[in-house]
């Protein structure tokens, strides 16, 4: 008999637990009575749910469809169970169909709900929010309510909506047009031409062609509109440790916040294969799964989430209020704005560099990139600790991994428990005063050409190339906003954007600066979630002398325990 693989088989009692009738009496307040008939669908795959839905007398099944639109099983819900995960927490697209078997009686909890629930019930919320996660963990393990993409496997169109899916921890799945039967049958079915790669079916049922990330995320329910009547207390631009870090914050101290970002929760954090230096977890944990929690978090704690939404331009606006244009063509209005937009990464100074960029060329090392290079030579270009960690985590799925550093050694940029850990791999071969001076490739890469320390050029061949020499501050979208940079391009905060201003303040009235982005900041993940937390003491003051008193809720506990406002 073959082992358990899957969440639903390993925790199903985590995934799937049963609420004991004094929880569910606790539960009562928050939700309303709802009565649905037999067969009555209580979600549909592509439409947003109610919330939140608590069995209290009944059956409801609980179905997936697979890439033919079949339904196949995946749970009953009987009394005390609940149904759910954690798009109920924002009101996003359901990703299973669920239809009352018998009779059902059910308390409903809406996304407001339910985030109270999650909020002031300490005990329930674990349990509840335990399971929402693992479910999600699961439907995207089974592709359940997955948008499915058709192209050919190495596709740069293909690779790039694979990357963004999983970066945004949605469930997808991949059909290769030139191996899989059911991709081939539709390709038939909607007459697709090659030209057209890659193809995305939305789980409620659209075709699109080629699609950017923005489009393919409205299609999916990922971002929504946004109110243009809303006065936010805060905009956070970038969802990254910082931007997290500030969101959770605000939110539990009683701000309304929204958190924009323009391709996913995380930032250049969230692409780590495994942070070891993070104060908590001594036996590390994966970026995506650390920022993550931080996502949910906010989501928790009622944050609005526009990701993908890119902000374009930051403009002052009236009654003391800052405007936010997006790429959209909406906009955003607070009282105050917080840049976290963090950095973009740093492209080496090599002929036809761009041509590789949607397939062969990769800024970060994801389960995803590891797949493509599995049992295959590369080559990684940097010296840092985010350098360091892709290595580690690479080494484990290459034939051989060179690793090109410009300098004399590694000591004086990377943690010595990385270089330890380096010097221990036989697949690893360490080269110093290395740099790359040639690509070689059509659409794909073929070989990789560099030289050593003035040497003779070198040619060697490999489908992959890996970048982590640095980055620059993503701060192009303040021209003409009157925040202050440096001649960098970092964003200036306290004395040193003048006006006797102190902290995190910029040169705009009411405008933060946190993280990557600002000047002089220190490029860890603890100092951006650190700088987060620190900033929203500041917005609070700010908040009092220019628009009055604001919510401010003592803590209870830790700050991720803060009582709900009264």
């Amino acid at each position: 008999m073959a082992a358990p693989t899957t969440i639903l088989e390993t925790r199903r009692e985590q995934v799937f637990p049963t609420l004991a009738s004094s929880e569910i009496e606790r539960l009562r307040h928050f939700g309303r009575h709802e009565v649905f008939a037999a067969g009555g669908v209580l979600t549909r795959v592509g439409e947003a749910g109610p919330g939140m839905i608590v069995v209290l007398t009944g059956e409801v099944e609980v179905t997936r469809r697979d890439g033919a639109g079949e339904a196949h099983p995946v749970t009953i819900h009987r009394a005390g169970s609940f149904l759910g995960e954690l798009a109920q927490m924002s009101g996003r697209p359901a990703l299973v169909d669920s239809r009352a078997v018998t009779p059902v009686e059910a308390l409903v909890l809406t996304p407001e709900g339910l985030r109270a629930v999650l909020v002031t019930e300490a005990d329930l919320s674990e349990k509840i929010m335990r399971a929402l996660i693992l479910r999600r963990v699961a439907l995207i393990e089974i592709g359940a309510g997955a948008p499915i993409i058709v192209g050919p496997a190495l596709d740069p169109g293909v690779l790039r909506l694979e990357g963004f899916l999983e970066r945004n921890g949605h469930p997808r799945i991949v059909l290769d047009a030139d191996n899989d039967p059911e991709a081939k049958v539709l390709l038939e079915k909607f007459n697709i031409a090659p030209g057209e790669w890659p193809i995305v079916l939305c789980a409620g049922g659209q075709l699109l062609r080629n699609p950017t990330d923005v489009q393919l995320a409205r299609c999916i329910g990922l971002v929504g509109a946004i109110d243009p009547d809303k006065i936010h207390d805060v905009a956070i631009v970038g969802a990254g440790p910082a931007g997290l870090a500030t969101a959770v914050y605000a939110a539990s101290e009683g701000l309304s916040a929204i958190c924009l970002d323009c391709r996913a929760f995380g930032g250049q954090a969230g692409a780590s294969a495994r942070i070891e230096n993070y104060l908590g977890f001594p036996t590390g944990i994966s970026g995506l799964a650390l920022m993550g929690r931080a996502y949910n978090q906010a989501q928790k704690f009622g944050v609005e989430m526009a990701i993908p939404d890119q902000v374009t331009a930051l403009e002052s606006g009236s009654g003391g209020l800052v405007r936010l244009r997006l790429a959209s063509g909406e906009s955003v209005r607070a009282r105050s704005v917080v840049i976290a937009s963090g950095a973009r990464y740093r492209r080496p100074d090599v002929a036809g560099l761009e041509t590789f960029e949607a397939s062969s060329i990769h800024y970060w090392a994801s389960p995803l990139e590891a797949r493509l290079c599995k049992d295959q030579e590369i080559a990684l270009v940097g010296a840092g600790n985010s350098a360091g960690q892709a290595v580690v985590f690479l080494a484990g799925h290459v034939a051989k991994l060179w690793m090109l550093v410009r300098g004399a050694a590694l000591e004086a940029t990377m943690s010595s428990y990385l270089i330890e850990r380096i010097a221990a791999l036989p697949n690893v071969e360490l080269l110093t005063g290395a740099e790359i001076t040639g690509l070689e490739g059509e659409g794909l890469l073929r070989a990789v050409r560099w030289r050593r320390d003035d040497g003779p050029e070198a040619s060697h061949p490999m489908r992959n190339l890996f970048l982590f020499i640095g980055a620059d501050p993503n701060t192009d979208w303040l021209g003409g906003s009157g925040v202050a940079l440096d001649a960098k391009g970092f964003v200036l905060t306290g004395g040193d954007a003048g006006g006797g201003r102190n902290g995190l303040q910029t040169s705009h009235p009411g405008v933060f600066a946190i993280g990557d982005a600002r000047a002089g900041s220190t490029k860890r993940v603890a100092a951006a979630v650190g700088e987060g937390a620190q900033v929203v003491a500041a917005i609070h003051q700010y908040l009092a002398v220019h628009h009055g008193p604001t919510p401010r809720i003592q803590p209870a506990g830790d700050p991720g325990e803060r009582k709900a406002p009264a």
